[in-house]
């Protein structure tokens, strides 16, 4: 199974590199299409949208169903529920009875599991008691496949970047791990926010963080010729061996 993952893109009509976002992302989707083999499914661990307006999503959509494998999406704080799932919704988001973004794709030899970690009070994280009793019923509603899990903030402590903590109490943080532990099937956890690529594990879980799909926005040090190259993550699975994964940079354009 091939995973193609992005994140933060943060399609807008506003901002003044707003064209260079939607072309990192269409360049990007186009970049997906070509893989051989093919990629069976694509991940947008969230900031979709920057400002959570409908006419944003809708030129994310316009960009996205260019996807020639399924998309999913789960949000990011930058991200309105709502609008979110009326642009995407069935098509690379669900919702639950909630209203939360939290669901489960069952179509794959890995079942993939979007957690909605967002909330109104930060632009960090947060994972109640609630949440973590509804996540272990998702988990454990089928038990023979292993689990990706994908998310926006990072369930790990980021020793690089400005703020270690992406969620808003060490508890929420602590829970999540936790739980995502707890049945011994999830394989991996895929995320963003922090815009740059970096990794953790969550007792021998592996976590693995993509840098933002925008180059304007994308932390790190890259090479100035790599500067106008969106990078994603490529997972590979493999039932004896797990998860692999890569950067993948995405060709310059003529000109570039």
């Amino acid at each position: 199974m091939i995973i193609a993952q992005i994140s933060d893109t943060h399609i807008t009509h506003s901002a003044p590199d707003a064209e260079q976002r939607s072309a990192d992302l269409a360049r990007t989707i186009a970049d997906i299409n070509a893989l051989a083999p093919a990629a069976d499914v694509i991940l947008h661990t969230g900031d979709l949208a920057h400002g959570g307006r409908p006419e944003d999503y809708a030129l994310a959509a316009s960009l996205l169903r260019q996807a020639h494998a399924p998309l999913y999406v789960a949000p990011g704080n930058r991200d309105d529920r709502d609008n979110l799932r009326r642009a995407l919704s069935p098509w690379a988001c669900r919702a639950a009875a909630s209203g939360s973004l939290t669901y489960a794709i069952e179509d794959f030899p890995v079942r993939l599991i979007a957690v909605d970690t967002v909330t109104a009070q930060s632009n960090k994280g947060d994972f109640s008691a609630e949440q973590a009793r509804d996540l272990n019923e998702l988990i454990d509603a089928e038990r023979t496949k292993p689990i990706a899990v994908f998310m926006h903030h990072p369930p790990f402590v980021v020793s690089v970047g400005p703020d270690p903590l992406n969620f808003i109490t060490p508890e929420a943080l602590r829970r999540l791990q936790v739980t995502l532990v707890h049945s011994r099937r999830v394989r991996a956890v895929f995320c963003g926010h922090v815009h740059r690529s970096t990794a953790g594990r969550i007792d021998g879980i592996v976590a693995l963080v993509t840098p933002s799909t925008a180059t304007s926005l994308r932390k790190g040090d890259y090479p100035a010729r790599m500067r106008a190259q969106p990078v994603y993550h490529i997972h590979r699975f493999d039932r004896e061996q797990g998860f692999s994964s890569e950067a993948r940079i995405v060709a310059a354009t003529a000109g570039k």
